[in-house]
């Protein structure tokens, strides 16, 4: 299956992966768990960005690492659009050093991760996260990166 990716670099951080890598792994990703064409935007967002949408969409409290708006449910969305994932760079990259990770490590985890969640793929009961922890140990394993867990 094709998937379409569109990346928006709205963030001053740097570290960030080039937009090639990132369509490559949303890529790989899809095509391990989907079964049509579909089209998805990456969204690079600074701090503030990332709060204001985790607030406003989760009721969260400050920028999380990434969020997955999934277009699955939503009548108007219009053909294959499959929905955004919005990664926070300056928490990303904070992560990737606090767990001693590569920062590209790190990002391909983030991006396979939004995109199992666009794909309907959770982890809020113990079953959901070891089928989904199992799935992006496979894809980030086949992409030459360590399993993240």
């Amino acid at each position: 299956m094709t998937l379409s990716t569109e990346v928006q670099q709205c963030s001053e951080c740097s570290d960030v992966p080039s937009r090639e890598l990132m369509s490559l792994w949303a890529g790989r990703a899809f095509s391990t768990v989907a079964h049509r064409d579909a089209q998805v935007t990456i969204r690079i967002v600074d701090q503030k960005e990332g709060a204001e949408l985790n607030q406003r969409f989760r009721q969260g409290r400050g920028a999380t690492n990434v969020l997955s708006f999934s277009y699955a449910d939503d009548p108007h969305a219009q053909g294959s659009l499959l929905g955004d994932i919005v990664i926070c760079a300056p928490v990303a990259k904070q992560e990737a050093v606090t767990q001693n990770k590569g920062v590209d490590a790190h990002w391909a985890h983030l991006v396979v991760h939004g995109i199992l969640h666009l794909c309907g793929y959770r982890h809020e009961q113990e079953q959901e996260a070891e089928v989904m922890e199992r799935l992006e140990g496979q894809i980030l394993s086949g992409l030459g990166f360590p399993a993240p867990y």
